[in-house]
């Protein structure tokens, strides 16, 4: 599976963004997909997933509120909504895809096998 993230910019704090996810080489449908970020000097964390087949969504609680996942099988897609946005949100943001992952380990990025690029995303105060 090849992932191709975009939708970030520059975004003023109380903005919204829209990422995407556009998926190639198999269907997403049996995939659990995922949204991470990392700042500068900072770890990869969580932001939010998808589980594959029930749809589940699950939200990191920094993001609780203010952010949606969404994923689009027609299009093989998925989708973050980020509202509400804080300059706490830079980062570069990416997608992940995974097949087989348990939904216990949803937020480890290790437990990924696919992986897009990521995008960039600037909130300014």
């Amino acid at each position: 599976v090849q992932l191709q993230a975009s939708g970030g910019g520059w975004v003023q704090a109380g903005g919204s963004l829209r990422l995407s996810c556009v998926a190639s080489g198999r269907t997403i449908s049996s995939y659990t997909m995922g949204w991470f970020r990392q700042a500068p000097g900072k770890e990869r964390e969580f932001v939010a997933a998808i589980f594959r087949r029930a749809g589940t969504p699950f939200l990191a609680d920094s993001v609780k509120g203010r952010f949606t996942i969404s994923k689009d099988n027609a299009k093989n897609a998925a989708y973050l909504q980020m509202n509400s946005l804080s300059p706490e949100d830079t980062a570069v943001y990416y997608c992940a895809a995974d097949e087989s992952i348990i939904m216990s380990s949803i937020r480890i990025p290790r437990h990924y096998d696919y992986w897009g690029q990521g995008t960039l995303v600037t909130v300014s105060s």
